[in-house]
């Protein structure tokens, strides 16, 4: 059996789980999801946990059951204390500031960018000078679907990924950037 799958599910307080043929729908103080319910596998409550069962033994259902647990798993976390990550920018002349429903980004284009985060989506920013001239900020992206957090991470980050031989752009919080050497001059 699947050591991922076989683990139930405690359901916190103040959240409910409503189990459909194809899905299960999860209502908290912090939003509502929908999780798959993949064929041959069986969700059910047993008092206050939701615990996945597969059919059979086949190889697609083996491969699914940890993933239904875990989709769902994600679900009920989501709505209950929600999901964030954090990016830091850094570099001479990067800013970000949140502006209104939008996250404002001066990453070294001649022009300013602004990115509308989707519904769901919150934004933050923490500022702060590690020297004069260079800045580092931290965007905190938080939500209640995790596949949604890390898609907005994912897209913020693209804007100007970590340069190789300086180490400017924006990268995640723990992110380790090796620095490549460069050239040598005579």
């Amino acid at each position: 059996m699947s050591r991922i799958g076989r683990l139930p599910i405690d359901v916190p307080s103040g959240v409910k789980v409503d189990i459909k043929t194809d899905r299960v729908e999860v209502k908290g103080p912090k939003g509502k999801l929908t999780a798959p319910i993949a064929h041959g596998i069986q969700v059910e409550m047993e008092g206050a946990q939701v615990v996945a069962r597969r059919s059979n033994d086949s190889k697609q259902s083996r491969s699914l059951h940890g993933l239904t647990r875990s989709l769902i798993a994600n679900a009920v976390e989501g709505v209950s204390t929600g999901f964030k990550k954090e990016l830091d920018v850094v570099g001479i002349g990067y800013k970000a500031e949140v502006r209104g429903p939008f996250l404002n980004l001066a990453l070294g284009f001649s022009h300013p960018i602004d990115f509308e985060p989707p519904k769901g989506i919150s934004l933050s920013v923490d500022r702060r000078q590690r020297s004069i001239s260079n800045y580092i900020g931290t965007i905190t992206i938080s939500g209640h679907d995790k596949a949604l957090v890390g898609q907005v991470a994912a897209d913020i980050r693209n804007l100007r990924s970590p340069d190789a031989y300086k180490g400017k752009g924006i990268r995640y919080a723990q992110e380790v950037v090796k620095l490549k050497v460069g050239k040598k001059g005579a």
